[in-house]
């Protein structure tokens, strides 16, 4: 294996395949990038049996000569990110030993054989259908800070794709939460996947430009096509609950008010609340709204919402001031509306009109 490229775009290419890397791996093979160099370009490859990745390059690059060769991702692309010059020549010298050299750096590498390295089937089968990568970057940042951190419901730890009737709707709960985001889709088809929150927050990074993606949709696995990169992801298995009854139940009580406005009296609120729980309680009437906190250690608070617009029976009720105001960054928009039932019954959040990115809090008890 012989090379020339342009170290930048060699460097942009290494460090979104290295995300694909688990430097823990049990198989010493995948801490490392494989390196294709083919008549018509370098195709590099990395994997930790989660989540792959691929890309080829076929420009900025002269191939002298062919071959292939594992190089550890942690070195290679401190090598590459560090060496001057704008042309770097790689080249195996003797058996996987591998030099890199540029305008005043000489490194020589250990690599390993390219055959030890995992066959992956990156072949686009499965159902197909295609979005706006911007559309779909802005669906998983809705929806990716609540799925959960706990391991003891796999389900939770992913993000819930369901597809009928020419609409996409994306979920995430856990348990204590939930994000629901959805938008229309031309294509016919069905599926209910959930795809893992390692893998979503991989994907986003690789996404720079508005373009489209493609994604082929298999029982067991997910291959997503985004310009020159390909990133097949296993998914999760189990049934993901059922969490239409959250989202369908519109709630007899609405407040409506400033995102910015609330956000603030959130984040004053929550400066006297215990760091832990972080609950605050919400206090309504339609003459008077009041967020506020009591910490017996640290001392008490209370914001007077002069901006909101209550309807309703008055209603006290407690809940993560941390969850609310994730919630409201997600929606992004200028106004939004609560809706709640009961004291101790889960509220929506959802922009004032607007019901394509519907956020769920569970209230907490307090005594």
């Amino acid at each position: 294996m012989d090379f020339n490229i342009n170290r930048l775009i060699l460097l942009d290419a290494l460090t979104k395949v290295s995300r694909a890397v688990s430097l823990k791996s049990p198989l010493p093979i995948l801490t490392g990038i494989k390196f294709d160099l083919l008549e018509d370009g370098l195709v590099l490859t990395a994997s930790d049996s989660d989540i792959s990745i691929q890309t080829t390059i076929n420009e900025g690059i002269i191939i002298n000569q062919t071959g292939s060769v594992v190089l550890s991702s942690k070195y290679i692309l401190e090598i590459i990110r560090k060496i001057d010059g704008e042309t770097v020549h790689i080249q195996v010298v003797d058996g996987t030993l591998t030099r890199i050299t540029s305008e005043s750096s000489l490194f020589d590498l250990n690599g390993s054989k390219s055959f030890d390295f995992p066959r992956i089937d990156l072949n686009k089968n499965g159902k197909h259908f295609s979005m706006k990568s911007y559309d779909f970057k802005k669906i998983i940042e809705k929806t990716l800070f609540a799925t959960s951190e706990q391991e003891t419901r796999p389900v939770l730890t992913g993000v819930n794709f369901k597809v009928d009737q020419h609409k996409l709707v994306c979920i995430a709960t856990d348990s204590y939460r939930l994000a629901q985001v959805s938008m229309p889709i031309e294509d016919d088809i069905q599926f209910n996947i959930v795809i893992p929150k390692k893998s979503l927050n991989q994907i986003i990074h690789i996404i720079e430009k508005d373009e489209m993606i493609d994604l082929y949709v298999s029982d067991r696995k997910v291959l997503f096509v985004i310009g020159q990169y390909l990133v097949l992801t296993r998914l999760i298995d189990g049934t993901y609950p059922n969490t239409s009854r959250l989202v369908e139940d519109q709630g007899s009580y609405t407040m409506s008010i400033n995102s910015s406005a609330l956000l603030g009296a959130i984040s004053r609120a929550s400066l006297l609340s215990d760091e832990q729980s972080n609950i605050v309680k919400l206090t309504m009437s339609p003459d008077e709204n009041v967020l506020s906190s009591y910490s017996q250690e640290i001392g008490s608070v209370e914001e007077n919402l002069t901006k909101a617009f209550y309807k309703g029976e008055p209603m006290t009720i407690s809940f993560s001031a941390k969850y609310l105001a994730d919630a409201i960054r997600s929606i992004g928009t200028e106004t939004i509306q609560l809706r709640f039932t009961e004291k101790m019954r889960p509220f929506q959040i959802t922009g004032l009109d607007v019901n394509d990115n519907i956020q769920v809090v569970l209230p907490v008890r307090t005594y």
